[in-house]
């Protein structure tokens, strides 16, 4: 397999890229549209979405890699990424844009701010339990018939059991971050269907 591209520019860079290596996969760091060439996937981290879409665009990375992504480059956005992937952002700034990869609507920290960040077991179908660690986590409020639904999460606050781990053909979102655990399942079901579509 190609190296898998970390998108590099701010977040839990240094954590993604030690979760693949971990799964023995090479990892390249994107910092520049050169780092694009001969990547078989994209991860987007966690952080501040606002602050890597601002970086996106001043890096000259936001076209090339909305091309890659629109021609099915396999995409993995977490906490952050998952924003940067979501087709609305229900409360973002004016200036907010996303690579509408996935037809959800998101709500920006919709689990709280960082003083309400709280772990929780995440049931993963018939493929386990992971931890999910929800740090100023995204709440996917709504989706589109085309999304599947991998995982689910109750915060007891009244609303019911929201999305958050989803899939769209080649791109796929998490609400929290599995790259700040030792478990590399999520990771692994990412590359396992990568593997499978270049079967």
């Amino acid at each position: 397999m190609r190296p898998i591209g970390v998108l590099s520019l701010q977040g839990d860079v240094r954590e993604h890229v030690a979760t693949l290596e971990n799964l023995g996969v090479a990892a390249r760091r994107i910092r520049r549209t050169s780092d694009l060439e001969g990547i078989e996937g994209l991860i987007i981290p966690g952080g501040e979405s606002t602050a890597i879409g601002h970086l996106l665009v001043t890096s000259g990375l936001r076209e090339p890699l909305a091309t890659l992504i629109g021609d099915g480059l396999p995409v993995f956005g977490t906490c952050a990424g998952l924003i940067l992937l979501a087709e609305r952002v229900l409360d973002g700034r004016d200036d907010q844009w996303s690579f509408k990869a996935l037809d959800v609507a998101v709500r920006r920290n919709g689990y709280g701010r960082q003083i309400a960040s709280f772990e929780a077991p995440i049931e993963i179908g018939e493929r386990g339990t992971v931890p999910g660690v929800f740090i100023r986590a995204p709440r996917i409020e709504s989706f589109g018939p085309g999304v599947n639904v991998l995982a689910t999460h109750d915060h007891g606050d009244g609303t019911g059991a929201h999305p958050v781990l989803v899939r769209q053909g080649a791109a796929w979102g998490c609400s929290f971050h599995p790259e700040l655990t030792s478990d590399v399942l999520v990771h692994g079901l990412f590359l396992d269907a990568l593997r499978e579509a270049l079967r």
